[in-house]
């Protein structure tokens, strides 16, 4: 994966007027994490568990750029949630004055093994 530089024409969550959407909402976003996350191997065997905190840009075609860990609990996890960002459809982009622009969202990805 190669990440870009975050240029100055980006918008952060908090400034821009309408938000990337997940296709479907929030409840398919959360429902497309629990199909396609998968617990790395090495976590089960070692019972770890954490929270890998994720950041990445919804272009203006809502296309998923620069995904990048700000935290991460391991390379296992860590790759993990980089591979599903990977696999996520478009989204629909973000809107500034009535125009796409690209957005840096960040959320946190937790990892618990049920007990």
């Amino acid at each position: 994966i190669v990440f870009g530089d975050w240029s100055s024409d980006v918008c952060s969550s908090d400034l821009v007027e309408v938000m990337p959407e997940f296709p479907g909402g929030q409840e398919a976003l959360q429902k497309f994490l629990a199909e396609n996350l998968k617990y790395p191997e090495e976590g089960l065997e070692s019972s770890s568990s954490g929270t890998v905190y994720v950041s990445f840009e919804v272009d203006t075609n809502g296309k998923i750029i620069n995904p990048v860990i700000l935290r991460g609990i391991g390379k296992a996890f860590d790759d993990e949630v980089l591979r599903v960002i990977g696999l996520m459809p478009k989204w629909k982009p973000g809107l500034q004055r009535s125009k796409p622009v690209r957005v840096r969202m960040s959320f946190p990805v937790k990892f618990s093994i049920a007990g």
